[in-house]
C-alpha cells in the first residue's frame, strides 16, 4: 500500500483508529492504578494479589507483544489489530464480571493476550501507512492524543470508584473497542510485509513467559516467606535461567520473535535501554503514589485522579510541539533532559510525607507532578519516533513490538520488585515502631500480619481502642516511609534512563 498524507481523509481514519485502540489499552492501566484501594477492599486481595493484578496482564503482554508485532508484519496489521481489540475487549468485560481476586488475574491474562496483538498495530499501521517526512508528527499526534485521555484515567476512575462503580474501568472498553473495529473495518487499507516468513517462535513465546513469570512470582513472594527460602532463589534463579535461554534462541533462530540483530544497531539499543528504566521509575512511582494519596493521605479517589491533571495538561500542550522539534534538531537532547527531568519529579514527590488531606496538595505534590509532566512530554515523542526510525519501514511491527514489550517488562519488574520492597520496608518500619507500644509477642504478631496488605493494613479488633488508634498511626508512618524509598528509586530509575542515552548514542548516530 502507497503511504497518504497526514492530512488526507484516508490518513484521518488512520490516526482515530489507531488513537481510539491504544487510548482503550492505556487509559485500562492508568485508571486501574486509582480504583485499586476499591478493588483490594471489595475483592479483600492482598497486597501480592494486587500487584498480580497488575502483572498478570503485564507478563502476558510483554511475552506475546513480540509476536504481535511480528503477526502483523507477516499477516496483516489491521487483520491482527482487529483480533486483538476483540480479544481485549472480551477479556474487559469479563474483568468487570469477576467476583474474586483470583477470577480477575485470570482474565486480566485474557485482556493482555489481545493487548499484545493490538498495541503494537497503532504505530506499526501508522509508520507504514503515513508519509515518511510527516511520521514525527503524526506520532507525535498519537503520543499527545493518547496521552490525553490515558491521563484522563484516573480521574474518570477515581469518580468511578467514589461511585462505587470501579467494574466500569473494564466495562468502559467494550464501546470504544466497538467503534474502533467499525472505523477500521470501513476506513483503514490492509498493509503488510509481503517477504515475512510465515513461522511463529513458540520457544521464544514460551521462554520469555515462563522466564518473567518465575523472576516475578520469586520477587512477589520474598516479603512472605523471606529471601532465604528455596522457593525465592528457586524461582528467581529459574527465571534468570529461562531469560538466558530465550536470549540463545533468539540469537540461533532461524524466524526468532526478537531479531538481536536490531540491537547491534546503538540507537535502538540506547533508546529501548531509556525505555526500560524509564518506565520502570514511572510506573513504580505512579502506582505507590496512587496507593499514598487513597490509603494513607485521605484523598477521595476522584481527588487522587485529579492530581495528574497537570500531568495532562503539560503533555498535550508540549508532546506534539516535542515531536516536531525533535524532527527539526534531533532528538538527543530531549532523550537526555527528558527522563533527567521526570526523575527529578519523582524524587521530589519522594521528599512528601504526611500531608492532612487534598487541600495541601499545591505545595506538597503538586510540584513533583508538574517536574514529572514536563519530562515526560519532552519524551515521549521523540522518544517513539526514534524507535521507530531506528530500523526500515519493514520491521516497523516488529520495532514496535520490542519497545512496547520493554515498556510493559519495565512495569513487571518494576511492580515486582519495588512492591516486595515495599513490603519489606513497610514491615520493617511497623516492627520498629510497635516496640514502644509495650504489646506481648502475638499482638506484635497478629499488627506485623496485616503488613501484607500494605496502606489497606488494618489494627487488629483484638486490640483496644487506644492501642488500635496508634497502630493504625503507625501504619501510616510507616507506609509513608516505604512510598519515599519506593519513590527515590524509582527516580534513580529514571536518571537511568538518561544516562543511558549519554553512554550508548553519539550526537552523530542519534541525529534522525
Amino acid at each position: 500500500m502507497a503511504t497518504v498524507s497526514l492530512k488526507s481523509t484516508a490518513g484521518r481514519w488512520v490516526m482515530v483508529s489507531t488513537i481510539l485502540a491504544s487510548a482503550m489499552a492505556f487509559i485500562d492501566g492508568t485508571a486501574l492504578n486509582v480504583v485499586l484501594p476499591s478493588l483490594q477492599k471489595h475483592l479483600q486481595a492482598t497486597a501480592e494479589e494486587l500487584f498480580w493484578v497488575i502483572n498478570s496482564y503485564m507478563l502476558i503482554l510483554a511475552a506475546l507483544i513480540l509476536i504481535g508485532g511480528s503477526l502483523g508484519d507477516r499477516l496483516g496489521r489491521k487483520r491482527i489489530y482487529m483480533i486483538g481489540i476483540t480479544i481485549f475487549i472480551l477479556g474487559s468485560a469479563a474483568c468487570g464480571c469477576s467476583s474474586t481476586a483470583g477470577m480477575l488475574i485470570f482474565f486480566r491474562v485474557i485482556q493482555g493476550i489481545g493487548g499484545a496483538l493490538m498495541i503494537p498495530g497503532s504505530l506499526s499501521l501508522i509508520s507504514s501507512s503515513i508519509n515518511d517526512d510527516e511520521r514525527g508528527r503524526a506520532i507525535g499526534t498519537w503520543s499527545a492524543v493518547t496521552t490525553l485521555v490515558t491521563m484522563g484515567g484516573p480521574a474518570l476512575g477515581g469518580a468511578l470508584a467514589d461511585a462505587g462503580l470501579w467494574r466500569a474501568i473494564f466495562f468502559i472498553n467494550v464501546p470504544i473497542g466497538i467503534i474502533a473495529l467499525l472505523i477500521l473495518a470501513t476506513k483503514v487499507a490492509e498493509t503488510r510485509d509481503a517477504d515475512a516468513p510465515a513461522t511463529i517462535d513458540y520457544a521464544g513465546a514460551f521462554l520469555i513467559a515462563a522466564g518473567l513469570a518465575a523472576v516475578t512470582f520469586g520477587f512477589l513472594r520474598m516479603p512472605t516467606v523471606g529471601f532465604g527460602h528455596p522457593q525465592i532463589y528457586g524461582t528467581i534463579g529459574a527465571g534468570i535461567i529461562l531469560l538466558i535461554l530465550f536470549v540463545i534462541v533468539e540469537k540461533k533462530g532461524k524466524y526468532p520473535m526478537l531479531p538481536m540483530n536490531l540491537f547491534n544497531n546503538k540507537v535502538f539499543t540506547s533508546t529501548n535501554l531509556l525505555t526500560f528504566f524509564l518506565y520502570a521509575g514511572l510506573s513504580g512511582g505512579m502506582l505507590f503514589l496512587s496507593l499514598n494519596l487513597i490509603q494513607v493521605q485521605g484523598y477521595t479517589q476522584l481527588e487522587s485522579g485529579l492530581t495528574f491533571l497537570p500531568f495532562t495538561i503539560l503533555m498535550i500542550f508540549l508532546s506534539r510541539l516535542a515531536g516536531s522539534l525533535a524532527d527539526k534538531w534531533g532528538p538527543r537532547y530531549f532523550l537526555i533532559a527528558g527522563p533527567a527531568i521526570a526523575g527529578l519529579g519523582l524524587f521530589l514527590m519522594s521528599r512528601v510525607g504526611q500531608t492532612t488531606g487534598a487541600h495541601e496538595y499545591w505545595y506538597t505534590f503538586f510540584p513533583g507532578i508538574l517536574v514529572l509532566g514536563l519530562g515526560m512530554s519532552l519524551t515521549v515523542a521523540p522518544l517513539t519516533a526514534t524507535v521507530m526510525g531506528a530500523v526500515s519501514t519493514h520491521l516497523s511491527g516488529t520495532a514496535s513490538g520490542v519497545n512496547n514489550a520493554i515498556t510493559r517488562i519495565a512495569a513487571v519488574f518494576a511492580v515486582a520488585i519495588l512492591g516486595a520492597l515495599a513490603v519489606v520496608y513497610f514491615s520493617g518500619a511497623v516492627s520498629q515502631d510497635i516496640e514502644r507500644l509495650q504489646l506481648n509477642a502475638v499482638e506484635q504478631q497478629s499488627i506485623l500480619a496485616q503488613t501484607a496488605d500494605l496502606g489497606n493494613a488494618t489494627a487488629p479488633k483484638q486490640l483496644s481502642p487506644v492501642v488500635r488508634t496508634a497502630v493504625t498511626g503507625v501504619y501510616h508512618k510507616s507506609f509513608i516511609t516505604a512510598y519515599q524509598k519506593v519513590m527515590w528509586w524509582s527516580a534513580v530509575s529514571a536518571w537511568l534512563g538518561a544516562l543511558m542515552i549519554l553512554l550508548f548514542s553519539s550526537k552523530q548516530k542519534l541525529k534522525q
